[in-house]
């Protein structure tokens, strides 16, 4: 198939679609005509099958997100009308979606935790072998409660847990989309905000180790950092994958390598958003409770991680069974 010429055959109809999309977007669809109505029926089976067509053809990646956008587009339009069916969508997304966003961003997230634990462990073994670069990382007051009270500091949240979390998922929230805008800035500011939170935690960790308080300090962090660590390395991810765009734009132009990394970008935020609040919730309410045991937070923390990873890895069955099929051919 002559890719170009197949192109400009078909251009014509995907921009009557598109037109008729917002059309129906911004005024509803009430707004079109029979004829219009019929005409959007009949463009949408079309660019299904062009999207189909184009799976199977090196077309490249962008017409290819731009056919599956007006694909989805005519699909909500035609189909998902009611809110119903927009919340079967959204639901649709978190269970299928987010993991194969996590999924074909995989490198970009190894390269975040790489960066943090990096710095973490950088950051452990100078605090634990120079107290004054302990002093640099960590705030004085802290290292006093810890090494000459022997107390951690969890405490302070007993008493006012709602206010807490909701300052906790402030919080990470800022820090995340913090770490997700820093890609504008080629990646420096996302990558300075993974080097410093490991750090601090590489500090932290040296701290509480030499004063024998490092069993009940994991035991706090265990539950609620098994899904908020995770959260911030994707949220890292995303901004790194802004920074790809303007850096190394590859084939494209750099605003529409930025348009094709954005949207994965966007699917990965939308993702880590339920991992903070629910993080949040377990940060003020029962990571710092101190009725519950710290073999318990051991093993919540555990099993939320391992639940995590396993909600992540899983695949579409249907777009699986589409994919083995088309390699068959």
């Amino acid at each position: 198939m002559n890719i170009q010429r197949w192109i400009a055959r078909r251009e014509k109809s995907w921009k009557q679609l598109d037109a008729l999309l917002n059309q129906v977007e911004k005024r509803g669809l009430k707004t079109l005509e029979a004829h219009q109505i019929r005409e959007l029926a009949s463009l949408y089976r079309s660019v299904s099958a062009d999207l189909a067509r184009a799976r199977s053809q090196n077309v490249g990646q962008l017409l290819l997100q731009d056919l599956q956008s007006l694909a989805s587009r005519s699909y909500a339009q035609i189909y998902q009308g009611s809110r119903r069916q927009e919340w079967q969508s959204i639901l649709e997304f978190y269970r299928w979606g987010f993991p194969a966003a996590v999924q074909r961003s995989a490198g970009y997230i190894a390269l975040a935790a790489a960066l943090a634990i990096f710095a973490g462990l950088v950051s452990w073994w100078l605090a634990w072998q120079d107290s004054t670069f302990l002093s640099l990382i960590v705030p004085q007051d802290l290292i006093v409660q810890v090494r000459d009270r022997q107390e951690l500091w969890m405490g302070s949240i007993v008493g006012i847990e709602p206010f807490a979390s909701t300052n906790i998922l402030i919080n990470n929230i800022q820090v995340s989309f913090m770490a997700l805008a820093g890609g504008i800035t080629a990646g420096l500011l996302t990558t300075y905000i993974l080097l410093l939170n490991g750090a601090l935690i590489g500090a932290i960790a040296a701290l509480v180790g030499q004063n024998n308080l490092a069993y009940p300090f994991w035991a706090f962090v265990f539950p609620h950092g098994s899904l908020e660590i995770p959260a911030i390395f994707l949220a890292a991810a995303a901004g790194l994958l802004l920074a790809r765009a303007i850096l190394f734009p590859g084939q494209y132009r750099r605003v529409d390598a930025l348009k094709l990394y954005a949207q994965q970008s966007a699917e990965l935020i939308f993702g880590v958003v339920p991992m903070l609040v629910i993080a949040g919730f377990i940060e003020g309410f029962f990571s710092p409770n101190p009725g519950v045991p710290d073999l318990l937070k051991y093993i919540v923390g555990t099993g939320l991680f391992i639940g995590l990873m396993v909600y992540l890895r899983q695949q579409n069955p249907v777009r699986a069974k589409h994919s083995a099929g088309d390699l068959g051919k």
